[in-house]
């Protein structure tokens, strides 16, 4: 405990002193007094986001408490702007949604459902297991989807072997127990990619993009950005643990794969009250869907009727100029959530038990990012930290930043490396327009969903990402087993991102976002 409270007080008193240092020490010309204060703000809000020294929603807090200090915005207001982005709100709304399919089961249902398809041997109860935890994480936290799947992983264990209680790692049957514990944890990391709500990296950056840029990333286009990671990664991961790392003895799994049938019968079918909420969840899909295909019917409706549904700066059929459109997918996932309770599919208190500090630590960090955009800090802070890779080859570029995002979130937080990163990659992308063959707001973009992609992987540590956590702490699985497949993932999935990102912003996301 007082090697805990020591190196918690060291890492303040760090962040303090660097803090006070940037503040102080004199720089180039380029960098304003405010820019300078912005900078000193990062950097205190990086040792403590990094280090962990309190919780990262704390740090959070402090942010907007620095640059009011500070003065880089007279205007207490202005200084937590961040705090109401619409991404932030879409957050919550896909929180309230995954509460209200737990509390109704649905999230369990799934799960075994898609370990009676896929049980048939044991590497495809593995392969059940990572598809059933990547499905539900995008649409449910990667926390709650990791804690939901570890006991039913462990009932599967028990079903399939007689070595309960068997030390990990002495046989062939820990490989299986091993193995698929480590898929849950890996496949919602990479599920959670998938769609805008799967993971906060992505809702950062898509924040940091409409606030820097003022570049919009729907649920449908981030949907075409994400989607085919998860295709491409989620069947490596199973790949190396169940044939290169842990492949598992040949077992008889009728057994596993029966007792998951006399579950989803002993829940029996669905109460009225969760098929309304799969109902409105299913709605809002289908909303979101369709607020994705707007240019389907740009000439097809009349032009007010297309600016009230899709958004747009004409008239709309209310009498009023200018509108964010119904379909806005923000609006969309809000008026679920009182749907949910006005229609008794949820009550009110099931829906607020969800990640209130993941909320404010995205708030944290686009308050951040917007300090040092509107003192243009991160202009410089590009020139310092990137302009080495200027002109340096754009494979090469993608490898440095997912590498470099990766192999330090395996000691940081994911979301908060989004936020640290997310406004210098912004800045840096007009320097690779020309690579990229496209515009400077659109080189910008494919940087920063690159890092946002790379900020949800880090597979070797515990402490890299909740799934990890949750899973090293159900306490079958040693930090070794986790090291020796963790490693081989890192390498691999790093080669992978920056290999599909490279193909994908030269034949995909140019169509999807141009």
């Amino acid at each position: 405990m007082r090697s805990i409270l020591g190196s918690r007080r060291l890492a303040l008193v760090t962040a303090v002193v660097l803090t006070a240092v940037v503040a102080t020490v004199p720089t180039d010309s380029t960098l304003t007094v405010a820019g300078q204060y912005a900078v000193a703000t990062m950097v205190f809000a990086a040792v403590l986001w990094v280090t962990g020294a309190i919780p990262l929603p704390l740090t959070a807090l402090t942010v907007p408490i620095l640059l009011t200090l500070f003065g880089v915005y007279p205007d207490f207001g202005d200084a937590v702007a961040g705090f109401a982005d619409p991404v932030i709100f879409l957050l919550l709304a896909g929180f309230m949604f995954a509460e209200a399919l737990q509390e109704h089961g649905v999230d369990r249902r799934i799960a075994l459902a898609i370990l009676v398809r896929f049980g048939t041997s044991a590497r495809g109860l593995v392969l059940g297991v990572m598809v059933a935890t990547a499905l539900l994480s995008m649409v449910i936290s990667n926390t709650a989807t990791v804690a939901m799947m570890v006991p039913i992983v462990l009932g599967i264990i028990e079903s399939v072997t007689d070595l309960t209680g068997t030390e990990p790692g002495d046989g062939d049957a820990s490989n299986l127990q091993v193995g698929m514990l480590l898929g849950v944890a890996y496949a919602a990391s990479i599920g959670g990619v998938g769609t805008l709500i799967g993971t906060p990296p992505n809702a950062i950056v898509v924040g940091q993009l409409n606030e820097l840029l003022d570049f919009e990333i729907t649920f449908v286009e981030w949907l075409a950005i994400g989607l085919p990671m998860v295709v491409v990664t989620l069947p490596v991961a199973w790949v190396l643990l169940t044939y290169v790392v842990y492949p598992p003895r040949r077992y008889d799994v009728s057994r596993a794969r029966e007792q998951a049938r006399e579950q989803l019968r002993s829940m029996g079918p669905l109460s009225p009250a969760a098929r309304r909420t799969v109902a409105i969840f299913g709605l809002t899909a289908l909303l979101w869907l369709l607020g994705g295909f707007e240019s389907a019917f740009d000439g097809v409706l009349p032009e007010q009727w297309y600016v009230t549904l899709f958004g747009g700066a004409g008239e709309t059929v209310f009498g009023t100029t200018g509108h964010a459109g119904v379909l806005y997918y923000v609006l969309v996932a809000l008026v679920a959530i009182p749907t949910l309770v006005v229609s008794d599919a949820v009550a009110w208190d099931d829906l607020t038990d969800i990640d209130w500090g993941t909320l404010i630590l995205l708030g944290g960090g686009i308050s951040l990012a917007n300090g040092l955009a509107d003192t243009n800090a991160t202009v410089w802070l590009a020139d310092v930290t990137l302009n080495a890779l200027t002109g340096t080859p754009l494979v090469v570029l993608l490898l440095v930043i997912v590498a470099m995002t990766v192999l330090v979130g395996e000691l940081a937080s994911n979301t908060a490396m989004a936020a640290i990163l997310a406004p210098l990659l912004i800045n840096v992308g007009p320097a690779y327009a020309g690579a990229v063959g496209t515009s400077s707001e659109l080189a910008s973009v494919f940087l920063a969903v690159t890092g946002a992609i790379a900020a949800s992987y880090g597979f070797a540590l515990p402490v890299a990402t909740p799934p990890n956590a949750i899973v090293f702490g159900a306490g079958y699985v040693e930090r070794e087993h986790m090291l020796r497949a963790g490693i081989l993932l890192d390498v691999v999935v790093i080669l992978i991102t920056t290999g599909l990102a490279y193909l994908l912003i030269r034949v995909l996301w140019p169509v999807v976002l141009g």
